[in-house]
C-alpha cells in the first residue's frame, strides 16, 4: 500500500498539528462505539483491505480525504457531500476537484456498516478510523482512535483551501526546478544532481509530460518509514516547499530528528494526527449521523 502521502503528513501533522490544536477531546472516545457497534474497525479494516488488492494507493487516497475534511471547518465529514439543494460540494472546489479520491470506498465502508450497525456510525468517524488502518497496513504505527464524531448537515466550498499534492505530484509541480529555476537558466541548486537526472527523464522540458505523476518518496514508495526525511537530508525533496524544511529555521531540527529517528517520528506523528481529529468534531446532539455519506438525511 503506497503511504508516500502518509509521510508528506508531517507538513500538516508533526509540523502543524502538535503545535496549533487542543491535545484531547473529553466528547470523543476510544470506546464510544463499544456498546453499539463493538465490530465497527475490524469491519472497515476488512473494506480497506479489499480495496487495497486492487488499488495500491487507497491507502493515501483515505488519509488524504481525512485530512482535507479535517481542515474544513473540522472534522465533520463535509468533504463527502455531493452537489445537492442548498449545498456547494467540497468535492469540487479548485484544490479538490480531480485532486481527492477514495469517496467510492468510503460508500462501501458505510454500506457495510449500516448492514450490521444501522444509524450507528457516522462518516467523519470512518474517515478517521480508515486513516488509522491504512497506516497500520503500511507498516507504520497504530493508535487509539478517539470517536463519536457527528457528521454536519452543510459543506463549505469557499473554505476550503489548498494543499500538498499528496502521495505523487505531477511534473507540472515541480519541473520548474528541472531546467529555468526561478528564471536562472539553471535547475535548482538545491536538487541533488542523481535525482535531478532521474526527475528530468521523467519529465522532459517542454511541458508535454506536465500530468506524469512522479512518487513523493522516491526510496520507499510503498512503506511507511522516515525515509521521506532522509531524502530531504540527501536533497532528494521533490516539491521544493519540502526540500525547504531542511533549511528553514524552525523546520531544519525537526527534519533532522525524525531522520535518525523513526520512532520518534511514529511517536510525534500518532499524536499528531489524534490532534488533528480532535479540531472542532461535531458531538452530541449537533450534526447527524448520515445514512449515506454523500447526502445529508
Amino acid at each position: 500500500m503506497s503511504s508516500s502521502l502518509v509521510k508528506m503528513a508531517i507538513l500538516f501533522a508533526s509540523l502543524l498539528i502538535m503545535f496549533m490544536f487542543p491535545r484531547s477531546n473529553a466528547q470523543l472516545s476510544a470506546t464510544f462505539y463499544d456498546s453499539t457497534c463493538s465490530n465497527v474497525s475490524s469491519v472497515v479494516r476488512g473494506v480497506v483491505e479489499r480495496a487495497a488488492q486492487n488499488d495500491v494507493r487507497i491507502g493515501a487516497k483515505l488519509i488524504r480525504l481525512h485530512f482535507h475534511d479535517c481542515f474544513v471547518d473540522g472534522c465533520d465529514g463535509s468533504l463527502l457531500l455531493d452537489d445537492a439543494d442548498g449545498i456547494e460540494s467540497e468535492k469540487s472546489a479548485a484544490p479538490n476537484n480531480g485532486s481527492v479520491d477514495g469517496f467510492e470506498v468510503v460508500d462501501e465502508i458505510k454500506t457495510a456498516l449500516e448492514n450490521v450497525c444501522p444509524g450507528v456510525v457516522s462518516c467523519a468517524d470512518i474517515l478517521a478510523i480508515s486513516s488509522q488502518i491504512s497506516v497500520s497496513l503500511a507498516g507504520g504505527p497504530t493508535w487509539q482512535v478517539q470517536l463519536g464524531r457527528r457528521d454536519s448537515r452543510t459543506a463549505n466550498r469557499a473554505g476550503v483551501t489548498g494543499a500538498h499534492t499528496f502521495g505523487r505530484a505531477r511534473c507540472a509541480a515541480f519541473s520548474h526546478r528541472l531546467y529555468d529555476f526561478n528564471g536562472s537558466g539553471n535547475p535548482d541548486p538545491s536538487l541533488d544532481t542523481t535525482y535531478l537526472e532521474t526527475l528530468r527523464q521523467t519529465c522532459p522540458q517542454g511541458g508535454s509530460n506536465d500530468n506524469t505523476l512522479t512518487n513523493l518518496d522516491r526510496s520507499s514508495p510503498d512503506g511507511f518509514d522516515n525515509d521521506y526525511f532522509t531524502n530531504l537530508q540527501n536533497n532528494q525533496g521533490l516539491l521544493q516547499t519540502d526540500q525547504e524544511l531542511k533549511s528553514e529555521d524552525d523546520t531544519a531540527d525537526i527534519v533532522e530528528r525524525f531522520a535518525d529517528s523513526q520512532s520518534d517520528f511514529f511517536d510525534s506523528f500518532v499524536q499528531s494526527m489524534i490532534n488533528m481529529g480532535n479540531i472542532r468534531p461535531l458531538t452530541g446532539n449537533d450534526g447527524e449521523i448520515r445514512l449515506d455519506c454523500k447526502r445529508v438525511n
